[in-house]
Order: C-alpha cells, then sequence, then structure tokens
C-alpha cells in the first residue's frame, strides 16, 4: 500500500507525536466512516496516478457540488443569514467542488477525493487516461454545472441539447414553472 503511514503504526502513536494520518502526500480525513483526500487542481492527477497503482482501478463516481447558497438561511425577520463553510486542515472553501469516488476491490476500501475549484476558473483535469469510465460523468458535470474538464476526448454536452444555454444544477440557474393543467379545471 503506497501510504506514507506505515500499517504497523497505531492511530494513537500519531495522535502522540501529533503528525496527520498522510495518504498519497494528503493529510486523511475521515468523514462518517469515509476516507476523504482534499488534492489541488494542480494535484489531482497525480494523486489518482498514485491510487492506481496501489490499487484503486475503479472510479465509481465523478460529480461536483455548487456551495453558492450553502448556509444562507431566512430569519423570521426576513434577514439573511450566512454561515461559512468549513474545510479541514484549513482548506479554503470555494464555490464548487469536484468529487471523485474510488474504490480497492482488494480490500473493499473506499477514498472520496475532494477537489476545490473556483467559480472563476471552473476547469480540472480529466482522469479519462487513466480511467475510461469516466468519460460520461465528466461531460454531466461539464453540463449540469458548468465545469470544463479539460483534456476531455468528447467535450460535448450529454444531457441538455448542444444551444442550450446555462447549467441546471448551478444554484445561480433560473428555473421556470410550468402551470399544470388539470382536466376539467378551470383555465385562468
Amino acid at each position: 500500500m503506497a501510504d506514507d503511514t506505515p500499517d504497523d503504526a497505531a492511530p494513537a502513536a500519531r495522535e502522540e507525536t501529533h503528525e496527520p494520518e498522510l495518504r498519497y502526500g494528503l493529510p486523511v480525513h475521515h468523514s462518517l466512516g469515509h476516507v476523504e483526500l482534499f488534492p489541488t487542481r494542480e494535484q489531482l492527477l497525480d494523486v489518482v496516478k498514485a491510487m492506481h497503482e496501489d490499487g484503486y482501478f475503479v472510479c465509481l463516481d465523478v460529480t461536483a457540488v455548487d456551495y453558492l447558497t450553502f448556509g444562507q438561511r431566512t430569519t423570521a425577520e426576513g434577514d439573511v443569514k450566512v454561515t461559512t463553510r468549513e474545510l479541514p486542515f484549513d482548506l479554503v472553501p470555494e464555490r464548487f467542488e469536484a468529487v471523485y469516488h474510488f474504490i480497492r476491490h482488494a480490500d473493499v476500501s473506499r477514498v472520496r477525493l475532494r477537489v476545490q475549484v473556483p467559480a472563476d476558473d471552473a476547469t480540472v483535469p480529466s482522469l479519462f487516461d487513466l480511467h475510461p469510465g469516466t468519460e460520461a460523468m465528466e461531460r454531466e458535470m461539464a453540463d449540469m454545472y458548468g465545469i470544463e474538464v479539460t483534456g476531455h476526448p468528447d467535450p460535448t454536452r450529454i444531457l441538455m441539447p448542444e444551444d442550450w444555454i446555462g447549467h441546471p444544477l448551478r444554484k445561480d440557474y433560473a428555473s421556470g414553472r410550468i402551470p399544470v393543467q388539470f382536466k376539467g379545471a378551470p383555465s385562468r
């Protein structure tokens, strides 16, 4: 295993020396029983290559999250209150986050990668060369969130028509309403 921490090193020993648990050169965060790593966009391909060499041959999912309205709530008085999104290791949260899930079948271990993507440069590199199964998922991320996947072999839209304007899963996408007409209901 390409873990930077020896397998025989007990978690308690790491806590005593205050050394963070590392994998692939990144500090490990545990969330709800899952291992999470937070590579930068520049580190993503190197981390995925190291994971592949370590037996993580399957990328289960590629998706994104738009945190534009995260933590916003309206009080009874009509005021909008905003709480900030906190990330481990003093990482700076960005509007978008690209999320990747990997599995190693040898021991059924899973790793989640969470990559911060700024709104003013919404790009991530393609994993297609190492994980060809990500082709459609990366296209969906680009189509629905507007996060450009650089180096992708087919950057065309996958769910929306080519002439569609906008990205429907962005929090600032103006979604319209279509009135439902029920049989026998009076028209307005």
